[in-house]
């Protein structure tokens, strides 16, 4: 492990690197909302489906 070598690179990445504007950030921020709000809504789903419909799950209680 070269340490010199991977904190010219850690620092180079840190040069290229800037601060999103604000459309871009609230643009990230909706998808990732709308990401997280699909996985809940299926599990959610998945969940109602198993406690609601008798033998939905083979071997379930």
């Amino acid at each position: 492990m070269d340490v010199k070598y991977d904190l010219s690179e850690y620092i180079r990445v840190l040069k290229l690197a800037s601060t999103p504007e604000w459309e871009e950030f609230s643009m990230v921020a909706k998808i990732a909302g709308a990401g997280i709000f699909l996985i809940g809504f299926l599990g959610f789903v998945m969940f109602a489906i198993m406690s609601f419909v008798p033998g939905a799950v083979p071997g379930g209680a």
